[in-house]
């Protein structure tokens, strides 16, 4: 395996996502984003859901969020707020449910509407990088062989092409279709684009092939640990030797709860239990949380890859009811924390 040099991390740029700090309602975007930068945190990852609200806030009226007209003037204003705090924005997000609708559907031409209108976001806020989430569709409604996927995929390659844009495609561990790291990369490499990447994340790939919150042990319980050790081991081992470097465009940062009780296994709300996991119980590295992601993210960084550490947690506390902390330390501990977690991923003892 390749040696990772403590001196070829100390360049990683570290980045935050708009939604994942603050918990009350005083925290409003352009605090959350002082303290961001406050931190030393160089660019966020913009949240579409937090431009909505601020415009909302702003504006004195619900915003729609496909009223791309009126977002795109609160996207200004989120921009200068940037401009303010020294930030960018590095990526919008959270692009989901887009692949696998049926040619003629109307949710297909919403996917596709949707995309353009993300697209006019992205160019008002300075941002080349578009993440999608793998969907989490269920499988009744939608198609899921990897032809259809591609297919769709490449052609949102192609319309964020137009424009220099990317596309970072994400794993989400309780996607339809691609829940692992494994999946997206080989729809990303049959996609075969130059502007489609990844987007990893430590939780989503822990959880997926470590972790499940519906067993008293929050391990997957399906096979012995040992084997399930030497699974993930072996997983960790073929992404290092298997995905090139220049494929990923971020790696974002959290760990999660072990959670007591043990979710149900059914689908709340419209999600499973992963899907609940990962919304509220998501806290930083080294604040609580057991999943191994040093060993993921150490595997990532052995692909070569030295682009964007992205903090993005979701801390409800241990028992996913919320929690309240003052956002300025609590970005200070996360850029603390997340400095810590690239420290220990070197190998080189120095």
């Amino acid at each position: 395996m390749k040696s990772i040099s403590r001196q070829s991390l100390q360049k990683i740029p570290l980045a935050y996502a708009s939604c994942s700090i603050g918990c009350g309602p005083n925290d409003t975007l352009a605090r959350r984003l002082e303290a961001i930068s406050k931190a030393g945190f160089t660019s966020i990852e913009l949240s579409f859901p937090d431009i909505v609200e601020f415009g909302s806030q702003v504006l004195g009226f619900s915003v729609q969020p496909d009223n791309y007209s009126v977002l795109q003037g609160v996207a200004r204003d989120i921009r200068r707020l940037c401009d303010e705090n020294a930030l960018t924005v590095m990526m919008l997000q959270p692009f989901s449910n887009f692949e696998g609708w049926p040619q003629g559907s109307a949710e297909r031409e919403e996917a596709f509407a949707r995309a353009k209108g993300w697209i006019e976001i992205m160019k008002v806020v300075g941002t080349d990088l578009l993440q999608v989430g793998a969907t989490d569709t269920p499988e009744e409604k939608i198609f899921t062989s990897r032809d259809t996927i591609v297919s769709d995929l490449r052609e949102l390659g192609g319309m964020l092409a137009k424009h220099n844009f990317r596309l970072a495609y994400e794993n989400w561990c309780w996607s339809t279709h691609a829940p692992g790291w494994k999946e997206v990369w080989e729809i990303v490499r049959d996609v075969d684009l130059p502007n489609v990447g990844l987007c990893l994340d430590t939780f989503q790939s822990c959880g997926s092939e470590w972790g499940d919150p519906t067993t008293s042990s929050g391990l997957i319980e399906t096979e012995s640990h040992d084997q399930l050790q030497s699974n993930w081991h072996a997983s960790l081992e073929h992404l290092a030797a298997t995905v090139p470097g220049d494929k990923i465009y971020l790696l974002q940062i959290s760990d999660a709860y072990k959670v007591s009780p043990p979710l149900e296994d059914k689908v709340i709300d419209g999600l499973r239990p992963r899907g609940r996991w990962s919304h509220d119980f998501r806290p930083m590295p080294y604040d609580g949380g057991y999943l191994p992601i040093e060993d993921f993210a150490r595997a990532v960084l052995q692909t070569g890859f030295r682009g964007w550490f992205s903090v993005e947690i979701f801390d409800g506390g241990p028992e996913g009811k919320g929690r309240t902390y003052e956002l300025n330390e609590f970005a200070k501990k996360a850029m603390v924390n997340t400095k810590k977690l690239l420290d220990n991923c070197a190998t080189d003892g120095q």
